[in-house]
């Protein structure tokens, strides 16, 4: 799939369209969508019948199951992250809605939903508490009925959607198998403004040229591979695991939507760290607004704790996924398809129209989580250690969402 910009043209169109242009748009792209899902497959109806334990259903014998891969869409608000965490209930996941309509729609058994290891579950990136996915993809096994993602998203709601299905090889792990993943991050530019300007009026801030140059240079230091264990919580700069590799990151060009202006930042790495990117994405913040020094950056990869901020959640998207190892190895063995989405991006489109982006700039207008976080910053000391108190919120937070990755 050729990325779809989070920025450009495309942000500029929908921030000019009225609501019902929004809402019209994407209905028909997502109808568009979902008829071709449709003409590809036979109408044939499954005829159902009650499972005896330890004896093959009509499903199982007319729909054995294959391994596939499910390109997967969500507007994050109201959900605890990406992963089903067994036995809290009042925290609801993507996962959890995700299963449920699987089971519903026939496409697993139900005692698969119970213990997802019996349809070989894997998920590319376990996403936090309010983060979006606009090319999220799982790999699992599952019966590949006629018009099955319809079914599936019939038992969905709005703000999750299956946008695309393809076979895979029987040892597929989505996870695994991902080269690289890009995030793309959606915040008021009134972010980057000095420490004295007064938030409570962010419309009228415009960010300078001067101030963006200045922004992207210190994202370029974050090239490379770097020891992030100050960008993520319970690791020890001794561990391995704290090393990442970032290939891009950079703040594309400010736009205004609904009377406040805001710009994306884009980040490309091979994986991701629980918090990292919201906290690589703070502590630039911190630079420019005037709380600490550039040098706090590099510090940060050394082996003493840095205090470092982290920002709100809810700018934060998945935007895409890689295979190219993957691509370059079965995509033209005749067998199998390249794992890329060229004939979903219309319907990538319309879900971030209608689902995405609104969510985190009506949000961001109306509840201004930017600004209060803002607020947070000067409580921070960058040229001491991290307080315990402040490690021990981000443990407990961690058990919670259960997740280990952004």
């Amino acid at each position: 799939m050729r990325g779809v910009d989070f920025t450009g043209v495309y942000l500029q169109t929908f921030c000019t369209m009225s609501q019902g242009s929004r809402d019209e748009c994407a209905a028909k792209l997502v109808k568009r969508a979902n008829e071709e899902n449709e003409d590809s497959a036979d109408k044939v109806q499954a005829t159902k019948r009650l499972k005896v334990e330890g004896e093959p259903t009509e499903d199982d014998k007319k729909y054995p199951k294959k391994k596939v891969v499910l390109l997967l869409a969500y507007s994050g608000k109201g959900y605890y992250g990406m992963q089903r965490n067994p036995g809290t209930s009042q925290f609801r996941t993507i996962e959890d809605a995700l299963v449920t309509s699987l089971t519903k729609s026939g496409c697993i058994p139900e005692n698969h939903g119970e213990d997802m290891r019996k349809m070989s579950f894997q998920r590319c990136a376990r996403t936090d508490k309010g983060v979006s996915a606009a090319g999220q993809v799982v790999s699992l096994k599952l019966r590949l009925m006629e018009d099955i993602i319809p079914k599936i998203n019939e038992h969905l709601p709005s703000q999750i959607r299956v946008l695309g299905l393809k076979r895979v090889t029987q040892g597929f792990n989505s996870k695994n198998n991902c080269d690289a993943r890009t995030y793309a991050y959606m915040l008021p530019t009134v972010a980057f403004s000095p420490k004295d300007y007064d938030t409570g009026d962010i419309t009228g801030f415009r960010l300078e040229p001067e101030t963006l140059q200045r922004a992207n240079r210190l994202f370029a230091l974050y090239k490379g591979t770097h020891n992030f264990h100050n960008f993520t919580s319970q690791k020890a700069a001794s561990d391995p695991s704290a090393r990442r590799y970032i290939m891009e990151m950079s703040c594309g060009e400010p736009f205004v939507c609904s009377g406040t202006e805001f710009a994306v930042i884009t980040v490309r790495g091979q994986s991701f760290m629980l918090h990292q990117i919201r906290k690589m994405i703070g502590l630039v913040i911190a630079v420019i607004r005037g709380y600490a020094k550039e040098e706090v950056v590099e510090r940060s990869w050394g082996l003493e704790k840095v205090d470092v901020p982290k920002a709100p959640g809810l700018g934060l998207v998945l935007e895409r996924v890689h295979f190219d190892r993957y691509n370059k190895k079965f995509g033209g063995d005749g067998l199998h398809e390249t794992l890329e989405w060229e004939n979903e991006e219309e319907a990538i489109k319309a879900f971030k129209e209608a689902q995405i982006y609104p969510t985190i700039v009506e949000t961001e207008c109306q509840e201004g989580s930017m600004v209060s976080w803002m607020a947070t910053l000067p409580i921070h000391d960058f040229e001491a250690s991290a307080t315990n108190t402040q490690e021990k919120k981000e443990k407990d937070n961690a058990e919670i969402t259960g997740n280990d990755s952004d």
